[in-house]
Formats: structure tokens, sequence, C-alpha cells
């Protein structure tokens, strides 16, 4: 049994990339999809497909690598965890090396990217900071 699966699925992740994996599949659910498609469209993933029915979905994941194979994702950091809660305010949203990474928000507006937060004007829990 996992207690973070964001983290389960964000290592996983880090895991295959440093492995140089061609997919990786992780249990679905509504945020770790939605994780993905930042992930997807910030360019730090290729693709993502939904696969199985029910209780059996996954999410596949095909990261991303460039010319000479060298990922696109360099690490991850898991930010709020289930015993440490990190809420951020709308003007000390973190920029992520300098503004090279990114940060994943869960904001009143949906999930974000940090960019995308301090667009709406809006804070909310920090989930994880990726580059």
């Amino acid at each position: 049994m996992v207690n973070d699966p964001i983290a389960d699925m964000l290592i996983r992740i880090k895991n295959a990339v440093m492995r140089r994996k061609e997919e990786v599949k992780v249990p679905h659910s509504k945020l770790k999809e939605r994780i993905a498609q930042i992930l997807k469209d910030e360019g730090f993933i290729e693709e993502y497909k939904i696969a199985g029915e029910g209780v059996k979905k996954e999410i596949v994941i095909l990261p991303k690598y460039d010319n000479e194979g060298n990922p696109v994702l360099t690490d991850v950091r898991r930010v709020s965890k289930p015993g440490r809660r990190i809420y951020v305010k709308k003007d000390k949203i973190p920029w992520v090396k300098n503004g090279t990474g990114i940060a994943i928000i869960s904001t009143s507006k949906g999930v974000v990217t940090d960019r995308e937060a301090r667009r709406l004007k809006v804070g909310g829990e920090v989930l994880c900071e990726v580059w």
C-alpha cells in the first residue's frame, strides 16, 4: 500500500528516466492524469495514455529524451507531503531553478503550473517541483 501516490508516480518517472526506459506505468487517478498532462505540456514527457478500464486503469507515460539520449526531466522533488502540507499565497509562489523548472500547484482553479498560478493570481498547495 502506498501512502503518497503522487510521490510514487514522480519517483517511478524519475527511476524510468534514469534507466532510459521507453515507458512507465502508474495507477490512474484524476490528479495523476492532470500532473501527467502538465508534464507533457511543459515538455518533460513525450506522451501519456490511459490504458485499462475501471479499477485496473493505468497511465502509461513515455519519457522524453534529447537527440543524444539524455533525459529532458533531470529531477523531481515532492514538496507538500501527507505529513506536512505546504501552502503558498499568490505572491509567495516559488521560482524553480530561476524559472527553468516548474512547480505544480493545486489551487482553487485546479492543478496548474507556477506560471499559470501567478497569471491567475491564486495560491495553493505546492505539490512538487520539476526541472
